[in-house]
């Protein structure tokens, strides 16, 4: 499946008649601080590695780059994007970490210097060309020396979510081939320790926090790890640094397909400095000889979403990037948020859920004068901010007042009173919550797009924002719509320099992604304003994306509570953009032979089931309402007993509730040809879904 084009430059290029190519001037003088550097200068123009498609699924492979005009840019490397920052911004801070109850803080150089001396030791433990860095554990200082290094020393560098399995685990380890695993601490370590032996590329592992507890071969505090490099010269990294080409490999990101098996998301050199440049552009993130930026880093960097907007962009722009508390969701971001006082923030749904949660909680408990007053302001920011949306809009003296008086205490409270940006990401975030939060007089600039687009296509911001749309899409890329209805409403296709090289091998995967010109199919439905801001309306994948951004795939696990209860006729699992995984239940039960139609009599196996219990239920009105203990205590454990196999928490079905009809065709939940209609059924449960969130 190769690009057909009419004009290709050299090899790894692909673009359309008329390319102008924007060649950038790299800066003649090296750095004396950074020492012997045998490499390109920073932007200087790299050759790139022979290519003859636009996707390989070879992690050694390189892919042809979609330059044309409008995205001309001259493609970088990870560390020339690097190198040029701490050029710009070398003796400003980039990373603080809090240390016995202080904030410790280290410069770009340090910073450039640290990821040197990680690549290094990398070196030394074996890393092979192309090899995975597997990095287990919360974001820390060390995440960022460990992720950057993998990449200068020629591997690839994944992360793996804190919640994973330990089968999960090795599924990536394998997969990515890795060399070096990075664990957070002795409960990650464990996980690794019961599937290390089959790990046969394995060469060592590394912890980075706490004090290792045990003696083993192999395995490497984060003190003994940055020793090892030592006697790695500057010369060696040096040559494989000036190696790298822009249109190889240096990330995978695993996300979930709707089998269940993850995917391994190849990314480029190229996709991550220019999506990195370009899509925080798109933002008006600002850079650090202007107004340095500063941000808070908690949510999972195995996620794209977070990986972007906290390491890549963080280098890039020269931002000061605050490392939270590793129980930053559980309660203590607000903290951290209170000491940083961060200029942009972005959360995924969930968070911003949380946070509106916490200010309903604490506005319910004041008294009746501060809640009337409290009400008051938030109806008139509420108000006034869908009423003057653009940017510059003169809003009424009222919305000031409201603001000064009440609004900004509440965004103190919050840690976010000297934030200009707030975005949302990772999965879709609901009316409610966005309008709650223009109540406070805090814009949340919705992005989307995928793993494979290198996180956002389309993006809000102070300029481009219109509700309910997710913004347009960012300068550079293109979209468009495949197979559009009557409504204009189609399936999102994306193109540009930030599509992924392909799925790590699984051409069959690549092939449905990618169409036979390149494009990235999303599985999203959509429609685009005259404006060309994006709507999503609906989507073709039944994938799951709660509302803290992870991708659940339903089917297997509904398959999987049916195998283990073999009571239940139809079970559906709920989630999208919510906070927790619910599923709707159903038993079996006889049918009228005329209709069809699901009577109100269990089948014979259900009959069965219920007398192994002990059980005298004959009808499906003996069980539900809880009416039949033992019934829902044997269903519970058989739920439990599928929890226990989950490759992460938040995978596990929490709320479960069973319906008092089975669904069928007449009922209209199944399809001619008894495929699960999941928009209707979430349609015709509205309310008893909606019960399982409450409370």
């Amino acid at each position: 499946m190769e690009k057909k084009v009419d004009h290709q430059l050299e090899d790894g290029v692909v673009s359309p008649a008329q390319t102008t190519m924007a060649h950038m001037q790299a800066d003649s003088e090296e750095l004396a601080f950074i020492g012997q550097i045998n490499v390109d200068q920073s932007f200087a123009s790299t050759s790139l590695a022979p290519a003859h498609s636009l996707w390989t699924t070879d992690a050694r492979g390189s892919v042809k780059l979609r330059i044309e005009e409008g995205c001309a840019e001259e493609p970088v490397t990870v560390h020339q994007m690097f190198k040029a920052s701490v050029e710009k911004y070398g003796n400003k801070h980039a990373l603080a970490s809090k240390k016995n109850n202080k904030w410790e803080k280290i410069t770009f150089l340090e910073y450039y210097q640290m990821c040197r001396r990680a690549a290094k030791s990398f070196l030394k433990l074996g890393l092979e060309r192309f090899h995975g860095v597997a990095i287990l554990g919360f974001n820390s200082a060390e995440w960022f020396f460990s992720a950057v290094g993998a990449v200068m020393a020629g591997g690839i560098m994944t992360g793996i979510y804190a919640t994973n399995s330990p089968e999960a685990c090795h599924y990536v380890a394998s997969d990515s081939k890795a060399n070096i695993i990075v664990v957070e601490n002795q409960k990650q370590l464990d996980k690794i320790l019961q599937i290390c032996d089959r790990l046969p590329n394995l060469k060592a592992i590394m912890q980075y926090s706490g004090q290792v507890q045990q003696k083993i071969s192999n395995l490497y505090s984060w003190e003994e790890f940055l020793e090892l490099g030592l006697d790695v010269s500057e010369k060696q990294l040096d040559d494989i640094i000036s190696s790298q080409r822009a249109n190889q490999c240096c990330v995978l990101i695993y996300t979930s397909g709707t089998t269940g098996k993850p995917k391994g998301v190849m990314l480029s050199h190229d996709n991550i400095t220019w999506t990195t440049i370009h899509a925080s552009r798109a933002g008006e993130m600002q850079p650090a000889d202007t107004k340095q930026e500063s941000i808070v880093s908690y949510l999972p960097l195995s996620h794209i979403a977070a990986q972007i907007y906290d390491l890549w962009t963080g280098i890039h722009w020269g931002e000061l990037v605050y490392f939270a508390q590793p129980d930053a969701l559980k309660g203590s971001l607000i903290t951290t948020l209170r000491e940083v006082r961060p200029t942009s923030h972005m959360g995924v749904p969930r968070v911003w859920e949380k946070i509106m949660e916490k200010i309903k909680q604490e506005i319910s408990q004041c008294g009746y004068l501060k809640k009337k007053l409290v009400t008051w302001a938030m109806s008139v920011s509420q108000e006034a901010n869908q009423k003057y949306m653009q940017e510059g809009d003169e809003k009424p003296f009222l919305f000031y007042v409201a603001d000064s008086l009440v609004l900004q205490k509440l965004r103190a409270e919050l840690g976010l009173n000297c934030c200009q940006k707030f975005f949302s990401g990772a999965a879709p975030i609901s009316s409610e919550t966005v309008q709650f939060f223009l109540g406070l007089n805090i814009r949340l600039y919705e992005a989307y797009g995928m793993s494979e687009s290198t996180g956002p296509h389309f993006m809000s911001g102070p300029k481009v924002y219109k509700l309910p749309s997710c913004g347009k899409v960012v300068p550079g890329c293109r979209y468009k719509m495949a197979n559009v209805d009557s409504e204009g409403t189609g399936e999102i296709c994306f193109w540009g320099r930030n599509i992924f090289m392909g799925f790590l091998n699984m051409e069959d995967k690549t092939r449905e992604a990618l169409d036979e010109d390149g494009w990235l199919h999303s599985g999203d439905l959509g429609k685009a304003d005259e404006e060309g801001f994006l709507y999503i309306t609906g989507r073709i994948k039944e994938l799951i994306i709660t509302a803290g951004g992870e991708n659940v795939p339903p089917v297997p696990i509904e398959e999987a509570v049916k195998k283990e209860l073999p009571i239940i006729s139809n079970a559906m699992l709920i989630g999208d953009k919510k906070k927790f995984l619910s599923m709707l239940l159903t038993l079996k039960c006889c049918s009228n032979t005329e209709t069809m139609e699901p009577t109100e009599e269990l089948s014979v196996e259900a009959v069965e089931f219920c007398r192994e219990l002990g059980s005298q239920a004959t009808k499906v009105s003996d069980i539900t309402g809880e009416k039949d203990k033992e019934v829902y205590r044997a269903i519970q454990e058989g739920i439990d007993r599928v929890n226990s196999a989950a490759t992460s928490n938040a995978q596990c079905i929490q709320r479960w509730t069973i319906l008092r009809k089975d669904f069928s065709v007449s009922g209209g939940e199944l399809g001619p040809t008894m495929k699960l209609r999941r928009p209707v059924v979430l349609e015709m449960y509205h309310k008893v879904i909606e019960s399982l969130y409450q409370g």
